[in-house]
């Protein structure tokens, strides 16, 4: 019995560990691949008009490559450096980066402040047709982004946003997603430290500021990483509300630069990847720290 026991852990280990490499293999590779210098690349990894003019590599196989013959950070530097041609326009990489940060920032920013807001209202204060209000809210989130499309396009054309950051920023701060997570939050608050209090002459915005807030904390640290993930990585709304090219985002520019030069593409990829391990990083602290905090408080 003992001996199934093991054998069945040993399994559950190794199919975890083969899942785990399975997802990490892509980031390891991109990682070691931007440390290659562009000839190193171009040699291993043709580009399709290359593979038809050289019929050695017309019926092979790319050979995926982890090790680089020569460690540098040229790709990097280039990234930095050099501009792309884009529609008629000489353009950084770093602006399509700079673009991203601005978009995802605000929104981020102002999906804090609306959503713990309207947890802290839909949460704890009582008035009429409170559910039956937040239940329409919740509808909205449960919309895919093609239903709202057209309004939201309409919208922005009359309030003259298109082809802005603004026109982006907007529908993304007054998401229904954060107010959803935050007031699960909010609930689990005893309403007892409200009355306490209201008891000792305290307001709502005095009851926001020093109840609600640092005990959602773990909320706010969790919702931050789940909004840069979805808005970092968004591709749809710059593409539908953006005309000029070089307002672009880098999730929408990452393809044009792999295109025009792949060893580029490597570090922008890695660059493109780190605030969000970095953000995730961050915020796991706080998420621990939090949740221990709740728990001596309860």
């Amino acid at each position: 019995m003992k001996r199934n026991t093991l054998i069945r852990k040993g399994i559950l280990t190794f199919s975890l560990l083969l899942m785990a490499a399975i997802m990490v293999f892509p980031v390891v590779f991109t990682l070691s691949n931007s440390f290659m210098t562009e000839n190193e690349i171009s040699r291993h990894y043709p580009s399709e008009s290359e593979s038809q003019q050289d019929n050695a590599h017309k019926n092979s196989f790319i050979h995926l490559k982890l090790i680089p013959d020569q460690f540098s950070f040229e790709q990097y530097k280039a990234f930095f450096v050099k501009k792309q041609s884009f529609i008629d326009k000489e353009q950084s990489n770093m602006k399509f980066y700079g673009n991203s940060a601005l978009m995802v920032i605000p929104i981020i920013l102002g999906q804090l402040i609306v959503a713990s807001l309207a947890a802290y209202v839909y949460g704890k204060l009582k008035f009429k047709g409170r559910d039956t209000l937040f239940l329409v809210y919740m509808v909205t989130m449960l919309m895919p982004f093609q239903v709202t499309l057209v309004p939201n396009y309409l919208i922005a054309d009359k309030l003259g946003l298109l082809n802005s950051f603004g026109a982006i920023i907007f529908p993304g701060v007054f998401g229904a997603f954060g107010v959803f997570i935050l007031r699960q939050f909010v609930m689990t608050i005893p309403y007892s430290y409200i009355e306490a209090a209201k008891i000792d002459g305290a307001g709502h915005f005095t009851i926001f500021m020093k109840i609600i807030l640092p005990l959602i904390r773990p909320g706010l640290a969790g919702l931050v990483v789940l909004l840069f993930a979805d808005y970092w990585n968004m591709v749809e709304q710059p593409l539908i509300f953006l005309d000029d090219p070089s307002k672009f985002p880098l999730s929408l520019y990452l393809s044009q630069i792999i295109q025009d030069t792949r060893g580029i593409g490597f570090a922008a990829s890695i660059l493109y990847m780190a605030p969000m391990l970095l953000i995730f990083g961050f915020a796991k602290k706080y998420l621990i720290k939090g949740i221990q905090l709740s728990g001596a408080k309860d």
